[in-house]
């Protein structure tokens, strides 16, 4: 099991970020909005909630797929928030990949795989030779488990599994610090998924990359997570350690999606009640919301009466 130094700097620190998309003159989507969270080297950060939270938002714009509308993204010392010089640039897209969500959507069906996991190389000229390049791609097949022989196939000739591997080793050849994992394992069958969890935890504990797990599965994240953060329409509600988080929950929309994780004994299920949790109802309001510390690594926003209410 690998070993986090808290006490070093973070890899990735993120401050206030906003992410707003227009729609019309008189409609803006608030997609993200005041969003607060460090990740440190070698951790895993899973990053939780309902569809449409703006996980994959998040993700995005950490990346630089998206401008941020506001907030300061700080990545291995570099301020990547801002437009950024052409060095800078260059260190994000080694050091900084993605693994997207759907493994067929994400590769290219005219490429071969050795071209599409060869072709971070290609763009960053990390090779002198041919053969090294060969070599490069053939080792990040070994290690994904797939076959060197598999570099001549094409991406519809492969399993939902073994694209989604496909799509790991395109993100480390490059051997980057921080891995943005969105839902990638959320298409895939249940069995296949523990061996993509497996794998990307052997990964970790090799290579010392950083990962920001993006999910819905609850039961995956507290598998995989050191620490996670609960999102709900677009603000960070609560964040802690794993155990924190799921043995004492704060937010009552935390408690409700830990409510709805199924118990694998019939006899506990037939019994376990979900609680609702309506935001339009609550009497909450994330705009007011300040950060409270709970205990340790544990902040939940919120305001100073429903703090004093719910702890």
């Amino acid at each position: 099991m690998h070993k986090i130094d808290y006490s070093s700097a973070p890899l990735l620190t993120v401050e206030g970020l906003k992410q707003y998309f227009r729609i019309s003159r008189t409609f803006t989507v608030k997609a993200v909005d005041d969003v607060s969270f460090k990740i440190w080297p070698g951790e895993t950060y899973g990053l939780v909630g309902e569809s449409g939270s703006g996980k994959s938002t998040i993700g995005r714009s950490v990346i630089r797929l998206y401008d941020p509308t506001a907030g300061k993204i700080v990545f291995n010392g570099m301020d990547i928030s801002g437009k950024m010089s052409h060095s800078t640039e260059g260190n994000l897209r080694v050091q900084m990949q993605m693994i997207f969500q759907d493994p067929m959507a994400s590769l290219n069906p005219r490429k071969t795989i050795g071209d599409i996991i060869g072709e971070g190389l290609d763009i960053h000229h990390t090779y002198k030779t041919r053969a090294e390049r060969e070599e490069a791609i053939k080792n990040i097949l070994l290690k994904v488990g797939l076959s060197p022989e598999h570099a001549t196939r094409y991406p519809h000739q492969f399993s939902g599994g073994q694209r989604q591997r496909v799509g790991i080793a395109r993100a480390l050849i490059m051997n980057p610090k921080l891995i943005i994992a969105d839902e990638c394992i959320s298409a895939l069958d249940v069995s296949i998924q523990a061996q993509v969890i497996n794998l990307m935890k052997d990964i970790q504990d090799e290579t010392g990359t950083a990962y920001l797990f993006i999910a819905h599965d609850l039961s995956m994240v507290k598998y995989i997570s050191d620490r996670i953060g609960v999102l709900h329409l677009g603000h960070l509600l609560e964040t802690g350690t794993t155990e924190e988080i799921f043995s004492h929950p704060v937010h009552p929309y935390t408690k409700s999606l830990l409510s709805a994780i199924p118990e694998p004994n019939p006899i506990v299920e037939k019994k376990r009640v979900a609680e609702s949790y309506d935001y339009k109802t609550s009497g909450i309001h994330y705009e007011d919301g300040t950060s409270h510390l709970v205990e340790g690594t544990h902040y939940v926003k919120c305001t100073d009466e429903e703090f004093k209410k719910w702890v």
